[in-house]
């Protein structure tokens, strides 16, 4: 059975892990960085540009954040063992979260603290020129790396069914989504670079550009903020989307001698790993020997229709039993409820 259209909204990949695709679009996004922060240094000492240096630093950040991401990638990819039975999969958040950590303080507060100086100093502008240059072959650079990252994105969308948009919101694959979102403020990034530039060319005065390194900075909060809390919510454990659970709770009603879903637990674990924990109901007539044929079949039909389920736990339970433990948890909550 094919999961129907809605169950993408997790991210999920359902066919194969898209390890190898980031890697590639992280590695290509290191690299550009990484040329442009020195070319980018080189320009704002000559032509004396705040807005250039700040530049600098935005890709220095970049290009910390991309080794920071290659180490998530690489540590995720760890077998389970027994220190760590559920594997390494939520290593990677926690590594995009000190790439995103390392956006902001390398790169937004930087570039803030040099468009006040340069506001409140002022600044002997030099000759533009060379940073100009810079700035189109960055451009070039940062496109090259953005789409990349874009395609990956529409690829994965287009395999799973999914609207790039939503995919690319909803996808627990951070490491592209960084890419994407560092390369485009990147572009950005560079027209207020060039604009700063042109702005103190034309009237003389080094305002321009220290306006433009606070809005570098700016932007460069707001990207660190974005990836911040989208690796916090995966690291404190983020559920499967609402229809593939439903998704979920269909199959294992299909499966026999199965009667009632009472609990259902899911937990993205990684890009291509989920935790599914269920306590489900069978009927009373079924045997020991059933109920483990049952949850044997459970397990399968799961991995079959999401390959992204990587664990499965079922809880037989009594209906009753559960019910009743619903009714004694609800009794003790009104017992301790302060009196009015």
């Amino acid at each position: 059975m094919s999961a129907p259209r809605a169950d993408i909204l997790t991210g999920m990949t359902d066919a194969h892990s898209s390890g190898g695709g980031s890697t590639f679009t992280v590695v290509v996004a290191a690299l550009a960085n990484l040329g442009i922060a020195v070319a980018k240094a080189v320009a704002g000492l000559i032509s004396g540009s705040s807005a250039m240096l700040s530049e600098a630093a935005h890709s220095v950040a970049d290009t910390v954040t991309e080794v920071l991401l290659l180490t998530a990638l690489k540590r995720s990819e760890k077998p389970a063992d027994e220190a760590h039975p559920l594997g390494y999969g939520p290593e990677r958040y926690i590594w995009a979260l000190l790439a995103s950590v390392a956006t902001f303080v390398g790169g937004a507060v930087f570039s803030i603290y040099d468009g006040v100086h340069t506001l409140l100093a002022g600044e002997d502008l030099g000759d533009p020129l060379l940073s100009y240059l810079v700035l189109a072959v960055a451009f070039l650079l940062e496109g090259f790396s953005l789409r990349t990252g874009l395609r990956q994105v529409r690829e994965e969308a287009v395999r799973l069914g999914a609207p790039a948009r939503h995919y690319f919101r909803r996808t627990p694959d951070t490491a592209v989504k960084a890419v994407v979102m560092e390369d485009s403020a990147a572009l950005l990034g560079l027209l207020l670079a060039a604009g700063g530039l042109l702005g103190g060319q034309l009237t003389g005065s080094g305002v321009w550009d220290g306006v433009a390194s606070l809005l570098i900075g700016v932007l460069l909060v707001y990207v660190a903020w974005v990836l911040g809390r989208s690796n916090v919510q995966l690291l404190i454990g983020r559920p499967v989307s609402a229809p593939m659970r439903e998704g979920i709770r269909e199959e294992l009603l299909a499966v026999e001698h199965l009667v009632a879903v009472l609990e259902l637990t899911t937990l993205i674990q990684g890009p291509d790993e989920i935790l599914v924990a269920a306590k489900v109901d069978f009927a009373d007539s079924v045997g020991a020997g059933q109920v483990e044929s049952a949850c044997e079949e459970a397990e399968h039909r799961l991995r079959r229709r999401y390959a992204s389920i990587k664990r499965v736990y079922l809880d037989p339970t009594s209906g009753r039993e559960a019910r009743r433990r619903a009714r004694t948890a609800e009794e003790g909550g009104r017992d301790g409820e302060p009196d009015a």
